[in-house]
């Protein structure tokens, strides 16, 4: 039902509880994407936990791409005001893995 009326896109959480840095995603997303796509034609993303390269690769390949957070405000905390030249080039880092698919 929510599939059949969702606008934009749809975000799908990858796991349960709360949001930071996962070191595995165990939840069958696949399977979840594939119910999406049968109700809707809405694109669908991934978020919650995705902090490294393969993990958004793997998100992006079972859906149609990856959401990042965490890990980028962890950036910001630990860099400052020179955050956004690390945010950059973790960004394209993993712009790069998820582009490999």
């Amino acid at each position: 039902m929510i599939a059949k009326e969702a606008e934009g896109f749809i975000y799908v959480v990858s796991s349960l509880g709360v949001t930071g840095e996962r070191t595995e995603i165990t939840t069958n997303i696949g399977d979840i994407v594939k119910v999406i796509r049968e109700n809707t034609d809405v694109p669908c993303a991934v978020g919650f936990g995705i902090s490294k390269p393969e993990q958004a690769k793997k998100m992006a390949g079972l859906s149609d791409g990856a959401i990042v957070g965490s890990a980028i405000i962890k950036l910001l905390e630990k860099y400052g005001k020179d955050a956004p030249e690390h945010i950059g080039a973790y960004v394209k880092e993993m712009k790069e893995a998820v582009a490999e698919n």
